[in-house]
């Protein structure tokens, strides 16, 4: 924990828990499967071709590939001493697992762009989360960027995409995103987990990575 983090725990405890909760619910490592899943409910019309069972494969398939096998990954980076702790309070320490996860997230997205029958909005978004770690782990060589708020990006991102490509109407769940990734980012300075610059550039590499996976 640095200090910044301590101070502002010891002042605000009750922003803290809360700033705590929501870092933990809106963790990098579930954004990916979530938002897979929020763009099924926004536009199942999508999805209309794929059977039911394949369906749940298709889901379970995000799940374990950015879900299960980064945690997994992580989980043992601990005891064979790669990362002090989970937090990985430095830039060096969180090193091998965005590799990790680059390769989970590079597995993942080019399965599924040569499925014919996923939509291309689910292979948009597998993209901009690929691009988006590659991002993330060249700007963690020069800063401590929020990973919290580069998933967020992504999630403001893709729903841009969907006002572009659907015809379903996103507006509300558009501006909802703008709101939780602002709660988002807002928790991350609270706990003072991440300069306000490195926040900002969190949410520039998400959203340029859906709308450029999209172009």
């Amino acid at each position: 924990m640095t200090k910044t983090e301590a101070s502002n725990e010891h002042s605000n405890p009750a922003v803290s828990a809360a700033a705590k909760i929501i870092s933990v619910l809106f963790h990098p490592v579930f954004m990916p499967l979530l938002m897979a899943l929020v763009v099924y409910a926004l536009i199942p019309a999508a999805f209309a071709g794929i059977k039911e069972k394949q369906l749940v494969l298709l889901f379970v398939s995000i799940g374990v590939s950015t879900l299960f096998f980064p945690l997994f990954t992580i989980g043992l980076m601990k005891p064979l001493g790669f990362i002090s702790s989970f937090r990985m309070p430095t830039n060096r320490e969180r090193t091998i697992p965005l590799i990790a996860v680059m390769i989970f997230y590079f597995w993942i997205s080019h399965v599924f762009n040569n499925l014919p029958a996923i939509p291309l909005a689910l292979k948009i978004l597998l993209l901009g989360n690929f691009w988006g770690i590659i991002l993330v782990f060249l700007a963690n060589i020069f800063t401590r960027i929020s990973m919290h708020t580069a998933a967020a990006g992504g999630m403001v991102g893709i729903l841009l995409v969907l006002l572009i490509i659907s015809p379903a109407n996103i507006v509300m769940p558009f501006f909802g995103a703008l709101i939780l990734a602002g709660i988002i980012g807002s928790a991350r300075l609270a706990l003072g987990a991440h300069q306000r610059g490195d926040v900002w550039l969190g949410y520039i590499i998400g959203i340029i990575c859906q709308v450029g996976a999209y172009i």
